[in-house]
């Protein structure tokens, strides 16, 4: 019984993580253009659901490296906040870079390119806020529910 309630409790808190990373990356993208969306409350609803929206979609593309990742933390009795935040930033930065967003080949006369992009950045933030989330929720109790 103990195991039912360790796994809602897991994906409740797998939801709201990706609700947070989902947040984080719309302001980290969008932040600049903001101010533009003024008070008309048609744009705000559809900045909230493409939020939305990408939180449920970045949950589908790293279910399995997350799945992965919440099972050793249950095997091992991980509860280390810095080993969520930086699994997390992990995990979305190689779905990041392995889905080719991370090579960009931008030449300049003037400057060169950053060796780390702005967006490879809010990528890798959002993915701490996910562990960090999920690590607030679920991961300081994980492996405890063997213990009873």
């Amino acid at each position: 019984m103990a195991l039912i309630g360790r796994i809602v409790v897991i994906l409740f808190a797998l939801m709201l993580a990706a609700l947070a990373a989902g947040i984080v990356t719309a302001f980290g993208l969008v932040h600049l253009e903001l101010h533009a969306l003024g008070n008309d409350p048609v744009d705000h609803v559809f900045f909230w659901g493409v939020t939305a929206f990408a939180s449920g979609i970045a949950v589908l593309a790293g279910f399995l490296p997350t799945l992965i990742g919440v099972v050793v933390a249950e095997a091992f009795s991980i509860r280390s906040l810095l080993a969520y935040a930086i699994g997390g930033a992990v995990i979305v930065l190689i779905g990041y870079y392995g889905a080719g967003f991370g090579w960009t080949y931008e030449e300049s006369i003037d400057r060169p390119p950053p060796p780390i992009s702005r967006e490879a950045e809010i990528a890798a933030a959002a993915g701490a806020t996910f562990g960090f989330a999920y690590w607030l929720i679920a991961g300081r109790n994980a492996g405890r529910w063997r213990k009873r």
